[in-house]
């Protein structure tokens, strides 16, 4: 097939002819889980650090805040510009380059003189950190189709986690060696795991027989959501979700400094690690995709999402339900987004980065928006109306489920006897 029909041949990262299956171990999951985590938490390590960043390199609290515009505006176009190219390279090299590069950008970042120097190492920094997605579609690659649901949960919880304890780790790495230390410890750690998996993983097939041209490959991304519902109406769960996600995360800490709680900074950082308990519980979607059950446990999930904003508007009032509510939320999120991503790549698996990096960019949108009507909706009206804005993208999403027609049915990627697979069963 060309490249305009959304799909390059061979597909990268799947065994043919006589060449033997690799198989992904345990080890090699947990592997590309840590490494997800390690490469997307350097998108968030700047939030807690902003105002330490600013004093030292005499940056007014607006443009250190551009510190975090810019990054999210590299990863963007990361998602756009670099995460197809996994379908037409091989992914073990594509992810090895990506990780020095890396390297080299938080370098930058950790030695920056000026604030010139800082805005385009952090803008440069969020592009790189996109390697993250090209690991979820290569791990979903390499996966059998009978666990890849599994393995795709394993994979994308280490992504939650990463994002979740990214600003308490860079919080107390800055207490103890100063800002700068933060971004040298992760070149450090992304340096290792580029030597790591270049050892471990295996070539992934290299490019088609006539690689498309860069801008063919760019457009057959669009072409590729447009044309497939089920893609669309999946990526518009993920901005919902992520909207919601960004809608707590982006704001809870304004009514945890304030009485009653007045909690310290390092006390509301450690809210990610109660975030980790419901990412860690929601791998479980994936192997619920598995059995051929994405619809019914989105269902599940955006209405566990939308009782989560009940004990989280309770927040001024009790811990406790603070508490709750984060598990809840979490749970939710990354189950509806397992499925997501183990959906979308079962119906496109020889596009399976650009539809991937594709659906992320529906995710950085609902991220961006939630952040920002949140922190204005706090100022405005408290943490109710916060709550409330919560709420109604959760709603939105339910309501969008809902009126979702079940379509042709869902990929079980269960094998028939004898080792054909069953069939696929594709829906929303």
């Amino acid at each position: 097939m060309s490249v305009d029909d959304g799909t390059v041949a061979p597909e990268s990262g799947r065994p043919s002819g006589d060449r033997p299956a690799y198989v992904l171990t345990r080890g090699v999951v947990l592997l590309f889980a840590v490494a997800c985590g390690a490469a997307v938490a350097n998108v968030y390590f700047a939030q807690p650090l902003l105002v330490t960043i600013g004093h030292d390199l005499g940056m007014s609290p607006a443009l250190v805040g551009s510190t975090v515009t810019l990054t999210h505006v590299g990863y963007a176009l990361g998602l756009l510009l670099l995460v197809p190219l996994g379908d037409v390279t091989d992914r073990r090299r594509l992810v090895v380059a990506q990780l020095l590069l890396l390297v080299a950008a938080l370098a930058a970042v950790a030695a920056a003189p000026t604030a010139a120097v800082l805005l385009a190492a952090t803008a440069v920094l969020g592009s790189l950190a996109v390697v993250t997605q090209t690991l979820v579609a290569f791990a979903a690659s390499l996966a059998p189709p009978a666990g890849r649901g599994r393995v795709v949960g394993q994979v994308t919880a280490g992504v939650v986690i990463g994002i979740l304890l990214a600003r308490t780790v860079a919080g107390l790495l800055a207490d103890l060696a100063g800002w700068r230390s933060v971004y040298l410890a992760s070149a450090v750690l992304t340096a290792l795991l580029a030597l790591v998996l270049h050892r471990v993983l295996p070539r992934s097939g290299g490019a088609p027989p006539t690689p498309p041209r860069y801008g063919r490959l760019l457009r057959s991304t669009v072409t590729l959501f447009a044309r497939d519902r089920v893609l669309r109406q999946r990526a518009l769960f993920g901005l919902l979700v992520f909207a919601a996600f960004s809608t707590l995360w982006s704001s809870v800490a304004l009514p945890l400094g304030r009485a009653p709680h007045s909690l310290s900074h390092s006390a509301i950082g450690a809210l990610g690690l109660i975030g980790v308990v419901g990412a860690l519980a929601a791998s479980g979607a994936g192997r619920l995709s598995d059995r051929g059950l994405s619809r019914p446990t989105t269902g599940a999930a955006l209405a566990l999402l939308l009782v989560s904003w009940l004990p989280l508007a309770l927040t001024p009032g009790s811990l406790w339900a603070l508490v709750l509510g984060v598990v809840l939320l979490d749970l939710a999120v990354q189950a509806v987004h397992v499925t997501n991503q183990t959906l979308i790549y079962a119906r496109h698996p020889d596009a399976g980065s650009r539809v991937i990096g594709g659906y992320m960019v529906f995710y950085a949108v609902g991220s961006g928006t939630g952040a920002v009507a949140a922190t204005a909706l706090y100022a405005a009206a408290g943490w109710g109306a916060v709550c409330a804005l919560g709420a109604a993208f959760s709603l939105l999403g339910l309501v969008l489920w809902a009126g979702t027609r079940a379509g042709a049915p869902e990929p079980t990627g269960r094998p028939r006897p004898g080792g054909a697979p069953g069939p696929r069963r594709m829906g929303p």
